[in-house]
């Protein structure tokens, strides 16, 4: 039997697969504002007070040509804000559309973040480096200027595209479903996640865009704000991972966006709000809260390993404006890195930003000059830890149950895998106190903590003790037996590629240059015919 000419080309053109929620949960994400991290090259640097409200100059290009800089500190993912053309007119109460949320038109980019090609560029740039691509996306509304709204130059044109307006009774899930977000002077029209029409216009839409673009995954903005089943069938089409926004502590309502049903993916809200009741200086420091929300979480979600961990983001304050001590931050972060989950930074962490709420946690980045500053470097440590036991244990240690062996009003220690994680909310003074944790290895183990690289050795009934009369440091304890070839401590640094290699997987075969496939083709053809 003779192949046709298409199907024998079918043969050599290697197929693009999109990153599984399986392949996200050994990444770690660096989060971005597109116009806050970097200005293009030759720009005049431009002071960009974020009370200002209004774009700053950053670029796809910019992102593109300061990766160095995200990858330095042992990031596998960038997580970039909404892509899509948003209102360009007058200026609102609120300023201009600099965010990137306040989306018309999803079929067309923002030209004030660059072309089509230069986001291919940006997304080709990722890929080469064994990083993924995570694009924000705004689907659950649009951005008008008055009520009612002229949706002639939007994607979805027809009012019974959109919900009534009506203002959202908070904790009444229809509202919080059917009614508007924002407000009467910048209101944002609630799509009618009902209609058919709408449903099948983003399924139509959806892979198209993430076909063109190379997409790895989309974060979901609003996603509590339409029904969980909403977001199956575009999640479908998509085929990329899709991590959803459900705003609030509710443990039982994030958990019912994530599964077949629903999402891959939530934003572990309720962890992170736990994580600050736990570690803020000043704070409750109240432990058992933190310890509570890891107990019913392992009962209510159904995969806990690609929740998405947090200490900051564009919606609350900087964790440096709530809590001003940097060990708090520090032991915080062991936690979001350490335990279950995929660990995400919101740029400017890494330097302390200590902005507020909307809009002063939206800092431009380069009036740090992309220091490798403590927190920077401690960052890197945590990623390059946790690319060790990732590809040590070949990607198994993700999906290890995270155990409390601890927990008192000072301090958690949590055991993943080969991982004790000791953490503490004394802060950085001085005390004199410890923690003590019965650890499931025998006496005399000998154990590294990998954040200090100083040595511990396993006490009798296999007891490890930390005392903290330099501070409230965080420990991170690995078997020295298990550490060879893991380039930390002084260990012998792995193979090249070694340490990346589970993480740098991107799910997506080699583009093979055409001129070759046409050579591959056409001898194919020689033999057939």
């Amino acid at each position: 039997m003779f192949l046709s000419f298409v199907s024998v080309i079918a043969l050599f053109v290697p197929s693009v697969f999109a990153a599984s929620a399986e392949q996200w949960r050994s990444r770690s994400i660096y989060q971005l504002f597109t116009d806050r991290y970097a200005l293009p090259s030759g720009a005049k640097s431009s002071n960009c007070d974020p009370g200002d409200q209004t774009w700053c100059g950053g670029t796809w290009s910019a992102i593109r040509e300061n990766l160095d800089y995200i990858q330095g500190a042992g990031f596998t993912a960038v997580w970039i804000s909404p892509v899509n053309k948003n209102y360009d007119g007058p200026r609102t109460k609120y300023g201009d559309a600099y965010t990137g949320y306040w989306v018309t038109d999803i079929s067309q980019l923002n030209e004030h973040f660059g072309t089509a090609d230069d986001l291919k560029a940006l997304s080709a740039e990722l890929h080469k480096r064994g990083m993924y691509l995570m694009v924000d996306m705004v689907l659950n509304n649009v951005m008008a200027t008055s009520i009612p709204t002229d949706y002639s130059s939007y994607f979805f044109k027809e009012t019974s595209m959109y919900h009534p307006y009506c203002a959202i009774d908070w904790g009444n899930r229809t509202s919080e479903e059917d009614c508007w977000l924002g407000d009467t002077v910048v209101p944002l029209p609630d799509i009618n996640t009902e209609n058919p029409a709408v449903s099948q216009g983003y399924v139509d839409w959806i892979g198209g865009f993430i076909q063109e673009y190379s997409i790895d995954g989309l974060r979901l903005d609003a996603a509590k704000h339409a029904p969980a089943e909403f977001w199956t069938p575009i999640c479908a089409k998509a085929g990329v991972f899709c991590m959803g926004e459900v705003f609030g502590n509710e443990i039982d309502l994030a958990a019912s966006y994530q599964g077949p049903d629903a999402l891959d993916s939530v934003l572990n809200y309720p962890i992170y709000d736990a994580l600050v009741e736990a570690f803020a200086i000043p704070g409750p420091q109240n432990m058992t809260a933190l310890v509570q929300v890891m107990q019913q979480s392992k009962q209510s979600y159904k995969d806990l390993s690609v929740l998405g961990n947090f200490l900051e983001n564009q919606d609350n304050p900087r964790w440096s404006n709530i809590s001003v001590d940097i060990q708090s931050m520090l032991n915080a972060m062991v936690f979001t890195f350490m335990t279950d989950g995929i660990p995400i930074v919101y740029y400017g962490q890494e330097q302390r930003f200590s902005g507020n709420a909307d809009p002063w946690n939206r800092e431009p980045l380069w009036p740090s000059h992309y220091a490798n500053s403590t927190m920077y470097n401690s960052i890197a440590t945590l990623n390059k830890i946790r690319s060790f036991v990732i590809n040590q244990t070949d990607g198994g240690w993700t999906t290890s149950n995270a155990e409390i062996l601890s927990s008192t009003d000072n301090g958690i220690a949590v055991l993943k895998g080969n991982v004790l994680s000791i953490m503490t909310n004394i802060g950085s003074p001085p005390q004199n106190t410890s923690i003590g944790v019965y650890t499931p290895w025998a006496t005399l183990t000998s154990l590294m903590d990998v954040m200090s690289c100083t040595q511990h050795v396993v006490g009798s009934n296999g007891t490890v003790s930390v005392e903290y009369s330099l501070g409230g440091h965080a420990v991170v304890l690995l078997p020295t037996a298990d550490l060879g070839e893991s380039g930390l401590c002084g260990y012998k640094a792995p193979p090249v590629g070694g340490l990346d290699a589970h993480a740098s997987t991107a799910g997506r075969l080699s583009v093979i240059p055409s001129s070759l496939v046409m050579i591959s083709v056409l001898v194919m053809l020689g033999h057939l015919l």
